[in-house]
C-alpha cells in the first residue's frame, strides 16, 4: 500500500481536517496534500482546513456547517444562528441575510469556509441553542445594527415580551442581555 493510500485509508467522508492533523500521517504533507486535492480525496475549506467529500444523490457534498465551524475553531463551544431567525419572532424584522453568525469564545470577523460566509463574534455567554427568549434578548442587543426602523421593532419586541414565560425571559436577559437591553426590558418583566 502506498503512503498516499495509507492516508486515504484514514480519511472519513464528511469529516473536516486541519493541516496538522493530516501531517501526522505524512512525511511530506505539502506534496501529499497537493496529490489528495488533485485526485479529489480532499477539498479545501480555507487556509489549513480540508474535508473529505461525502457522496450524496447529487454528487459530492460539503461537510455539515457545525463540523466546518468546529474544525475551524478547534472548539465545541459555539452557537451558529441566522439573523433570519429574528423574523420568526413576529416583531417586524423582515430582512433576509445570506450569512450565519457564529457566537464563540475565540474568533472575530467575517470568514468564508468553503463557499459559506460566517460572521464570527466573540461573546462570553450564549446558549447551546437559540431559544425564542434568547432571540428576543439578542435582537435588542443588536438593534442598532439593523437596517429596519429600530423604534418600531423595539416597541413591538417589548410588547411581544409580555407574551413570553417571565422566568425564562428573565433568565435569558440576565445571562445574555447587555446592560442597555436589561434596562429596556425592565418595565415589561
Amino acid at each position: 500500500m502506498s503512503r498516499l493510500e495509507e492516508i486515504k485509508d484514514q480519511l472519513r467522508p464528511g469529516k473536516v481536517y486541519r493541516r496538522q492533523e493530516l501531517a501526522r500521517w505524512s512525511k511530506s504533507i505539502d506534496r501529499d496534500l497537493d496529490a489528495l486535492l488533485k485526485d479529489g480525496s480532499l477539498k479545501k475549506l480555507s487556509q489549513g482546513l480540508y474535508y473529505q467529500p461525502k457522496q450524496s444523490a447529487f454528487g459530492a457534498a460539503p461537510p455539515d456547517e457545525q463540523d466546518m465551524v468546529r474544525g475551524f475553531l478547534k472548539d465545541n463551544r459555539f452557537l451558529i444562528m441566522s439573523p433570519n431567525s429574528y423574523n420568526s419572532l413576529g416583531v417586524g424584522t423582515t430582512q433576509l441575510h445570506n450569512i450565519k453568525i457564529v457566537y464563540n469564545h475565540k474568533r472575530h470577523g467575517e470568514i468564508t469556509l468553503g463557499n459559506n460566509p460566517f460572521l464570527f463574534q466573540v461573546k462570553h455567554h450564549f446558549p447551546k441553542t437559540a431559544t425564542p427568549e434568547f432571540l428576543l434578548v439578542d435582537l435588542i442587543n443588536i438593534i442598532d445594527r439593523l437596517a429596519e426602523d429600530n423604534q418600531s421593532i423595539l416597541g413591538n419586541t417589548l410588547e411581544k415580551a409580555k407574551q413570553f414565560d417571565a422566568a425564562k425571559l428573565k433568565h435569558a436577559l440576565k445571562n445574555y442581555g447587555t446592560i442597555k437591553t436589561q434596562r429596556l426590558f425592565l418595565p415589561v418583566i
